[in-house]
């Protein structure tokens, strides 16, 4: 069953939530909201990475993560960290992340492999070729698909070399960073291509910018949560191990569509 991620993004900067979650009792309360709804997992950021962001330093993340982590995990709740930096990540861990959802697959600090392979927690490794201010300018490729896998390939080894158990791998091929719109809709056109690397694989199209085109630019970006929506059915039809999204409510109610017909498929 694919398991669904809810976000919660502590940062006053996000493009999709706008800092209506960043002090610590109002994201510990959105985060058992939506653990409510059917959140499995509730993933908390304290670093935007939308394109073009600035970047925080690890200090004033783990400022805004570390305290709303501790809480959680104090109530049960399955929380994941969303960091590219090892010293957060290994903060999140002490405060009780099971998750590291780092978008850069250890890129962007070369200590997060060990921090990964210490902690033995699960990792997730996005597809990622640059920070949120150059990201746009690196959305070159010669097939997307392929180029994508062959590049996550590459992380697995290096992830692997550095101590990683690979049965903790989780891989994430990376909409919307460094990617065109097309590019994003091939690689879910091709989430298959991914089964050969023999690794579960997370899907996070939540409210990205290429829904805008299903939406309007004009329209609000919870406007996306529907096509997002039916993106985490079709991901899980490949057999994704995860969706991360903004909406657990509907995404919910279209997982549980697929669950019925699926078993009535199983039961005619």
């Amino acid at each position: 069953m694919t398991l669904v991620m809810g976000i919660l993004n502590v940062t006053p900067d996000s493009f999709s939530d706008g800092g209506r979650w960043a002090s610590t009792d109002a994201a510990i309360a959105h985060a058992l909201e939506l653990t409510a709804q059917g959140a499995d997992v509730i993933d908390v950021g304290g670093e935007s990475t939308r394109p073009g962001a600035a970047r925080v330093t690890p200090a004033d993340e783990q400022s805004r993560v570390v305290p709303v982590i501790t809480e959680l995990a104090r109530l049960g709740v399955v929380v994941s960290v969303d960091t590219l930096n090892s010293s957060t990540a290994l903060a999140a861990a002490a405060a009780g992340a099971t998750i590291i959802n780092d978008v850069s697959g250890g890129l962007a600090d070369p200590a997060m492999a060990s921090v990964a392979a210490g902690t033995g927690l699960t990792y997730i490794a996005m597809h990622w070729r640059g920070h949120a201010q150059e990201m746009d300018a690196l959305a070159d490729y010669g097939n997307v698909v392929t180029d994508v896998r062959d590049e996550l390939a590459t992380r697995v080894a290096e992830l692997e070399a550095a101590g990683v158990s690979r049965d903790k791998i989780v891989l994430d091929p990376g909409l919307g960073f460094s990617k065109r719109s097309w590019h994003n809709w091939q690689l879910l056109a091709h989430l298959d291509a991914f089964d050969e690397l023999g690794l579960p694989v997370m899907v996070g199209a939540s409210r990205k910018r290429f829904l805008a085109e299903l939406t309007g630019a004009d329209a609000p970006v919870a406007a996306r949560d529907l096509p997002t929506a039916v993106i985490s059915v079709l991901a899980a039809q490949a057999g994704a191990w995860a969706v991360r999204v903004h909406d657990v409510v509907t995404t919910r109610r279209a997982l549980a569509v697929l669950e019925r017909v699926d078993s009535a498929r199983m039961d005619p």
